[in-house]
């Protein structure tokens, strides 16, 4: 009799069976008693099974749930179902929240576990964006709150938090609900909201404090004055930045650190020295901290400008790109500067670069152009907070950080702005260009740590985190910013000094701070001191030693010697396989390549890299070693259409390298397709293995290593 041998269930399950038991393949329990025990394992019952055993949606179209995403709504929904009615889930930025929010409420609702839902936001693109996209299923049901009225006949509503609050009694129209109107409230962005005094977003929550409320964040705010796992309690799921990563769901990133002189000397202005605008400059010594805040100095600005031009002129002029300024007055500057910079490309579109800030209404109109992949213009966007959260740019693939950032929870989100994979438009990697010295927070054990609770509320104060503050565009049309005030999270704002955001445009006159003092100086002179690239590993730390030194040490953490590698590049059939091992490792052909510049050639092959690096092997070029196979002519004995194909297949090598010579598809393009159809190409070679068979022996000739 077969037997198998299997973990047996613990003694909450009433199995009294040992750690470990034989089992014939007739005594394995069956489908309906492993479920039975899975379920008093998780303490449902038969009244809490419905939501558990309802299917995931599914559109046809063959899109599922990720692995950690049925994780995440799994565990959600067990916990709805077992009674918990504070439900916390952290998922990093890029790693599909709202699809998962989806998932969770449409199993809840299709089961009729939770019957009417609200979703709140803070901002008018969430909201949009979920209701059109992965909310769309709902249909009639589902309807998004808009000009402060209020119709009770739906199931799932869509709400801005300052869409039904408001200073005024009156406009809290949220209270035209009953207490125990809605089942089920998700939060969305948990660890942000409305930055109204009175906190319109925990009036929400405390008013239907009867409903089961999840909340959703990448980053949770655990300080020692907010946090979220006091009122949610400690998520029911975490998914990391860094797991992400590694799973190949998040894109991984390179570093371009550039410091600048007076970033790290400071300036002081000489006694009585007055400013572009001719008002005399406080004497004092200005740093980091106060540029583009309290101090512009204009040559700053124009070499900032000048920095991004160059890397994207080396690698692509077109690829999407926000630039995260101080405030809305250094977005327009650096706008400018970018523009005077690109008077090609700006023929070409006046859109190539726009400023994207709350009040700047053109700009604005032009977000939905700029996240999606299909228009190629906006290219660049200058902002200050509006594109930290909710912009899902799948396919930006440069983050420019101009901007001084002491708030880890707001470094992530921007972080998250680069984290998308595109695979349509090959976007799979995205550069941090940083001139603030902002990826320092990348060291901190915090920034892909899990959340620790730290937070403890003194007397009577709230659970809940307070506000970071109110972004552009999260006032419904029409509605009033009376009342708002900003609150500066843990960043630190200097004495004397205004938390500012980019809604200042839209709050009413009494309620927008006085502007500070700022000075312009254009006669300063400023330099790069120093520029350094640094690339994320397999463990998800940031390379600080060079390229060449880290390549060579990884080669040979898989590679003794030589001859080692060469045996395995013979043995392997597709060598795309061996080079996307090492890229998995975190080596960057592409770059690599370029910094040993002309050592290598134009051409290089990966090859070469490898043994000259790591092994000290004078390189050839592509090219080389195409003519070395050509001037053995070690082919002679096909003739006709088989020898067309391998003299174009050196040819193509010489071009485009190993990779494209792999893939049979290659015989559909030109020049093979002038030859001869695919299936008389491999009938030419006397059928498919044996053309095959010539690639290899192709490959080992191209490869070959004179001792």
């Amino acid at each position: 009799m077969t037997t198998i041998y299997s973990l047996s269930f613990s003694s909450s399950l009433n199995c009294d069976s040992p750690a470990e038991t034989p089992l014939a393949l007739d005594e394995f329990p069956s489908p309906e008693i492993l479920w039975e025990r899975y379920c008093q394992y998780k303490g449902l019952g038969s009244a809490e099974r419905p939501a558990v055993e309802q299917p995931y949606f599914d559109d046809g179209s063959g899109r599922s749930p990720r692995y950690y995403q049925r994780v995440a709504i799994n565990r959600a929904v067990e916990a709805v179902a077992r009674g918990q009615d504070r439900i916390l889930l952290v998922m990093a930025t890029g790693t599909g929240k709202t699809y998962t929010a989806f998932q969770i409420i449409w199993r809840l609702w299709k089961s009729k576990q939770k019957k009417r839902i609200l979703f709140l936001a803070d901002r008018n693109i969430l909201v949009d964006q979920t209701k059109n996209n992965d909310f769309k299923p709902f249909g009639q049901a589902m309807t998004k709150v808009t000009h402060r009225t209020v119709d009770k006949s739906y199931e799932v509503y869509l709400s801005l938090y300052q869409a039904v609050t408001g200073s005024e009694e009156e406009q809290n129209i949220y209270k035209q609900f009953s207490p125990d109107f809605f089942d089920l409230i998700v939060i969305d962005e948990c660890h942000r909201g409305s930055a109204a005094v009175d906190s319109a977003w925990r009036s929400i929550l405390a008013y239907f404090s009867s409903a089961t409320h999840i909340g959703l964040t990448a980053t949770p705010k655990e300080t020692k004055e907010v946090s979220n796992i006091d009122y949610f309690g400690a998520p029911v799921y975490s998914y990391s930045l860094k797991q992400g990563i590694e799973d190949g769901f998040l894109a991984p990133y390179k570093v371009v650190r550039v410091d600048i002189d007076r970033d790290l000397q400071g300036w002081r202005p000489s006694k009585g020295q007055r400013d572009k605008l001719g008002q005399e400059i406080e004497d004092r010594i200005y740093n980091q901290k106060d540029f583009d805040k309290q101090l512009v100095l204009v040559k700053r600005t124009q070499l900032v400008a000048r920095k991004i031009t160059e890397l994207l002129e080396s690698t692509d002029p077109f690829q999407k790109t926000i630039v995260f300024c101080e405030d809305i007055d250094h977005a327009e500057r650096m706008r400018q500067a970018l523009i005077n910079l690109n008077p090609k490309r700006v023929a070409e579109n006046r859109k190539y670069v726009m400023r994207i800030t709350g009040d700047e209404a053109e700009g604005k109109a032009e977000l939905d152009n700029f996240i999606n992949p299909e228009v190629r213009y906006p290219v660049i966007a200058t902002t200050s907070k509006l594109m930290t959260t909710g912009v899902d740019a799948q396919t930006c693939k440069l983050i420019v950080l101009d901007q001084r950032i002491q708030s880890m929870t707001e470094f992530k989100q921007i972080i998250g702005r680069g984290t998308r994979i595109n695979d349509d438009y090959h976007k799979h990697w995205f550069t941090i260009l940083d001139f603030k010295k902002a990826t320092e927070l990348f060291a901190d054990p915090d920034f892909d740590g899990d959340p620790v609770k730290v937070y403890q509320p003194q007397g009577g104060d709230t659970p809940i985190a307070p506000d970071d503050e109110l972004e552009e565009d999260s006032l419904e049309p029409g509605t009033s910013a009376e009342g708002v005030a900003e609150e500066h999270g843990d960043y630190e704002v200097e004495e004397g000094a205004t938390w500012e955001t980019d809604d200042t445009g839209s709050l009413g006159p009494e309620q927008r701070p006085e502007p500070r003092r700022k000075y312009v100086v254009d006669d300063v002179e400023v330099r790069v001191v120093a520029e350094r690239v640094q690339y994320l590993d397999a463990n998800g730390d940031l390379i600080t030693e060079s390229l060449r030194d880290y390549t060579r040490k990884k080669v040979q953490e898989q590679y003794a010697s030589l001859d080692d590698f060469l045996r395995r590049w013979q043995d392997t059939e597709r060598k795309q396989a061996i080079l996307e091992e090492l890229e998995e490792s975190g080596i960057f052909w592409e770059d690599l390549i370029k910094d040993l510049g002309d050592t290598l050639g134009d051409e290089p092959d990966p090859f070469d890299v490898i043994c000259h690096i790591a092994f000290d092997r004078p390189p050839l070029t592509r090219r080389e070693r195409a003519d070395q196979v050509k001037k053995r002519d070690i082919f002679n004995r096909y003739e006709g259409q088989a020898r067309q194909v391998l003299d174009s297949l050196v040819d193509k090598y010489a071009d485009a390298g190993i990779t494209p010579i792999e893939d049979t598809n290659v015989l559909t393009m030109a020049p093979f397709n002038e030859i001869g159809t695919v299936l008389e190409l491999f009938e030419a070679f006397g059928g498919k293995p044996k053309y095959q068979k010539a690639l290899h022996e192709l490959e080992d000739a191209l490869y070959h290593m004179p001792a």
